[in-house]
């Protein structure tokens, strides 16, 4: 089964029980086989609204990406995700980083994602995973990315009960 890396992320209603959530959403189509510690972080793009809980995952699936994506997407609608703004609040938002070693490139689809490499929200908790893995385009590892961003407001976020 081809393996995968996975971005959450939310910043709308309880944030920690919307990745969790997102989470337990995911098989049978995703199998979890890792996660990364959970970072509070500072909106991206669309700076003007609350804070993000962002966390990657590692996972392996059965489905190809283009139906891979629309099964997130279908995920995201039922967790209660709302059409918005680009870049704007959510409740949930599940984006494919990397698939395997796959360069895919279709107007659905980018793969990989074509802003992995510029954002820390991303970069720090796949780095938590793995830190040598190469972007299959940019011959870097996850380690060297991270090296070239700004990293600072992502802090590591710890569920207050």
């Amino acid at each position: 089964m081809p393996s995968l890396y996975l971005a959450l992320g939310t910043n709308l209603g309880d944030r920690f029980a919307n990745l969790q959530a997102a989470i337990a959403a995911l098989p049978p189509a995703v199998r979890v086989l890792d996660q990364s510690p959970v970072y509070e972080t500072p909106p991206w793009g669309l700076t003007d609204q609350p804070a993000f809980l962002n966390m990657v995952l590692k996972g392996e699936t059965y489905l190809d990406p283009l139906p891979l994506l629309a099964y997130l997407k279908h995920l995201e609608t039922q967790l209660g995700r709302l059409p918005s703004v680009r870049w704007g609040p959510r409740l949930i938002d599940i984006d494919i980083l990397l698939y395997d070693v796959l360069v895919l490139d279709t107007p659905e689809l980018i793969i990989p994602h074509p802003h992995l490499h510029e954002r820390a929200f991303v970069l720090v908790p796949l780095a938590d995973l793995e830190p040598g893995l190469v972007h299959p385009v940019l011959g870097k590892s996850v380690r060297q990315l991270l090296a070239a961003v700004d990293s600072i407001g992502v802090k590591r976020y710890e569920p207050t009960d």
